[in-house]
């Protein structure tokens, strides 16, 4: 099977948007509980009370324990949401631009695919940021729960009414700064890794274009992306779980604050808090994302990714 290095026509694009679309829920309900256990172990220690240490496999069990196992999937709705933007944007976005900047015999260098895949995710996590802030908040509000408090969201319209109402049109857009750079870092990791990775597999002749060469390509761009990314998915969570106070005040100001005071109070490693469920999840999320992704493509007649 031929890789997809070539232009697509109109219909051919809408068929992508499905695909990707489709591809993106199946992956994002499957690995959706380790994203809510890697977002609560990326807030503890924002709090004074939160002084014991905790684990992945601590944080599942008081959510199940709390709210049973439909707990786990606090906050999937604006989740999918954000993914029928997202995911569609940045897949599609950047198979256009390679095609775009790729020579006349079709190659194109390892660095011009990382900056591809970095621009055409900060242009996909733009237009999805409402919906990623919507999610964070709804995760995060478990944790009001398992303290005894109401949380603040009854669901995903209802965060983004009360959101507006209390902070503005512009509010939904709050953290899109660590958004937009770790969606840069991410994209770059995942996209251009997945891409050079499997064409390399093949070339290689360490397997064909099959789910084995998907799976080998997947696991490495779940790795480069998790290691390039983890420092800002921190700093964007917390951004995004802060709300104003009755004052007006928030506890930070940017996001070079927040990267600034969580590696004071916290060390250096809390900028790393979550990387091995973010990694469980980068994993399994691509594996069955590309797999899903790439059997979707077959099946419809267009060429390999």
């Amino acid at each position: 099977m031929k890789s997809g290095y070539q232009h697509g026509g109109v219909d051919n694009a809408h068929t992508k948007v499905l695909l990707t679309s489709m591809s993106a829920m199946v992956a994002e309900t499957t690995t959706f509980p380790v994203d809510l256990i890697k977002t609560r172990l990326q807030l503890h220690g924002e709090s004074l009370s939160s002084t014991r240490s905790t684990s992945a496999f601590r944080i599942a069990l008081d959510i199940i324990r709390e709210q049973g196992p439909l707990g786990l999937y606090k906050g999937l709705s604006p989740a999918i949401i954000r993914h029928l933007f997202y995911t569609p944007i940045r897949i599609v976005g950047y198979e256009h631009l390679r095609t775009v900047v790729s020579s006349d015999n079709g190659s194109i260098s390892i660095i011009s695919k990382a900056v591809v895949g970095g621009t055409s995710g900060c242009i996909a996590q733009i237009i999805a940021s409402p919906a990623d802030l919507v999610k964070v908040r709804m995760q995060a509000d478990g944790r009001l729960m398992s303290q005894g408090l109401q949380p603040r969201y009854s669901g995903p319209f209802d965060a983004f009414s009360k959101i507006v109402q209390a902070e503005g049109f512009r509010g939904l857009w709050k953290g899109v700064f660590p958004n937009i750079q770790r969606a840069f870092l991410v994209n770059m990791g995942e996209l251009a890794c997945y891409d050079h990775a499997k064409q390399i597999v093949i070339k290689s002749r360490i397997a064909e274009d099959n789910v084995y060469a998907h799976t080998l390509a997947s696991t490495m761009s779940g790795l480069a992306a998790t290691s390039l990314s983890c420092p800002a998915d921190v700093v964007k969570t917390r951004m995004m779980n802060q709300s104003a106070k009755n004052e007006g005040k928030v506890l930070y100001s940017s996001s070079f604050d927040c990267l600034v005071k969580t590696a004071k109070v916290e060390g250096i490693r809390a900028l790393w808090k979550g990387f091995f469920p973010t990694w469980a999840r980068l994993g399994p999320w691509q594996f069955v994302f590309w797999v899903s992704y790439e059997k979707f493509r077959k099946i419809a007649g267009l060429s390999s990714f």
